[in-house]
C-alpha cells in the first residue's frame, strides 16, 4: 500500500470512494455530483485529500482534511472531516495507515493539532480514533447552527 497526496489525475478514484462514503452516511449515491465537489476542493485548494492505494493502484481509502485556525494559539489546526475505507480493503490496517500518514503531515504543515468528529454510533471508527492518540473533547460545548 502506498499513500498519496490527491491531485486531479486521480480524481475518478476518490470520486468513487467519496460517493461511496456518503452512502455509508445514508446519502443517495450521485457519483457526478462526489466528483464535482472534490474537483473543486481541489481546484480551490481548500482541502488536503491523500489516498491510500495498493501497489497495482487500486484505491483502498482515502482521507480529507480541512485547513482551520486557533486563533489563542495563533497556529494551524487541521479538520479531519472524511475518512473512508472500500469494504473490501477493511480491517487491514488502511484507515489506520491514514491516520498515520495525517499525523506526519500535520506535524510537517506545524500544526497544533488534528480535530475530527464521527458519529457517536461510530464504535469502531471512535476504538480506533482512541487507539491511535485521539481524546474526547470535554472542555468545550460545540454547537452548529444550519445556515437557513
Amino acid at each position: 500500500m502506498y499513500i498519496s497526496q490527491v491531485t486531479l489525475a486521480a480524481l475518478e478514484q476518490v470520486s468513487v470512494l467519496f460517493d461511496a462514503y456518503r452512502q455509508f452516511y445514508a446519502q443517495e449515491s450521485d457519483l457526478g455530483a462526489a466528483r464535482a465537489f472534490i474537483a473543486k476542493r481541489l481546484e480551490e485548494q481548500d482541502s488536503v485529500i491523500f489516498l491510500a492505494r495498493t501497489e497495482t493502484d487500486e484505491p483502498l481509502g482515502f482521507v480529507q482534511l480541512y485547513p482551520s485556525f486557533s486563533s489563542v494559539a495563533m497556529k494551524r489546526m487541521w479538520y479531519l472531516n472524511d475518512l473512508y475505507v472500500a469494504e473490501n480493503a477493511r480491517q487491514q490496517g488502511v484507515a489506520r495507515a491514514l491516520l498515520n500518514h495525517v499525523e506526519v503531515f500535520a506535524k510537517e504543515t506545524n500544526a497544533l493539532t488534528v480535530k475530527l468528529a464521527t458519529a457517536v454510533s461510530n464504535e469502531k471508527a471512535k476504538s480506533l480514533y482512541e487507539s491511535e492518540g485521539y481524546a474526547k473533547v470535554t472542555a468545550f460545548d460545540h454547537d452548529t447552527q444550519r445556515v437557513k
